[in-house]
């Protein structure tokens, strides 16, 4: 059951508060009432007009429109952060970037720092927070987790060399404390259904699949209404890992490539008696 979110605490209230059935608001609002049972289980939010005759029924004075502005995450992808803490399993590709769940703060604040031309700092500070939170489900014993990862990931230096390196022990000790399974798509193995986008399926107990795909501007969830799609991105996902090397070969060339970062770091740094040489000058 996903997490509930204070918007959900909020309209369940009100709603019971008018002596109102899921079915009976439903009704007002002119929607179906299983939506209204997603919006208080904290599965998605109302769209603008109905968080509009929301506050017109419960006369809320723009209680629910205001909720809408406490968006963590892009609009596109909020629905999936709230999806994902219900899920019995969470399965990825990535095509070119560390996944968010799996990003050091440092790695993230890269990412993000480089996606736009220019941010509010304080936008930008509640960009990195949010992502760091969604990572606190890793913790708990479900949802399991399986990334596979195309070999750029790993290749695409983010940052420095440094980053890098610490970005890889990350993945690592979360493969090793059993956190996560991570399998790679190495570069020999070529084309592959999956390499032109991020694909994440979402498992649940008691639900049907959920799927994503993201580009660079926009993402797409697929779910009960649209299962031809959903069957498209979990069959993009099981070709990629009928692509990938087995876990721990994997985790071999993983940590393989963090000990080049790692060497390729040492190997630039100055060493001290140089920096003697180099200071004066820079004065």
């Amino acid at each position: 059951m996903a997490s509930r979110e204070p918007y959900a605490e909020e309209l369940r209230a009100h709603r019971e508060r008018a002596g109102l059935t899921q079915i009976e608001l439903g009704d007002r609002l002119r929607v179906h009432p299983t939506l209204v049972t997603h919006w208080e289980a904290g599965r998605r939010r109302p769209c603008p007009q109905d968080a509009e005759r929301l506050d017109e029924i419960f006369d809320t004075g723009g209680t629910f429109r205001r909720f809408l502005k406490r968006r963590p995450f892009a609009e596109y992808f909020e629905r999936v952060a709230l999806a994902e803490q219900g899920a019995k399993r969470i399965e990825e590709f990535a095509p070119a970037l560390v996944p968010g769940l799996l990003q050091t703060e440092a790695y993230a604040r890269v990412v993000f720092r480089t996606s736009r031309f220019s941010w509010r700092e304080e936008e930008f500070e509640e960009q990195i927070t949010n992502r760091m939170a969604r990572q606190r489900l890793l913790g708990k014993e479900l949802p399991e987790a399986w990334f596979i990862l195309s070999e750029a990931v790993l290749r695409i230096v983010v940052g420095n060399p440094a980053l890098m390196a610490a970005q890889l022990a990350h993945i690592a000790a979360l493969v090793r404390r059993h956190r996560v399974t991570v399998q790679v798509v190495p570069f020999s193995h070529g084309s592959h259904a999956a390499m032109a986008s991020m694909v994440t399926v979402l498992k649940f107990q008691d639900q049907p699949d959920l799927a994503y795909e993201e580009g660079a501007c926009t993402g797409r969830v697929a779910d009960a209404d649209t299962p031809d799609l959903v069957r498209k991105c979990r069959d993009a996902y099981d070709l990629a890992k009928a692509a990938a090397l087995p876990p721990a070969a994997s985790l071999s060339l993983l940590e393989s490539i963090m000990e080049e970062y790692r060497r390729h770091d040492d190997s630039v740094r100055p060493e001290p008696r140089m920096l003697a040489r180099i200071e004066p000058q820079q004065r």
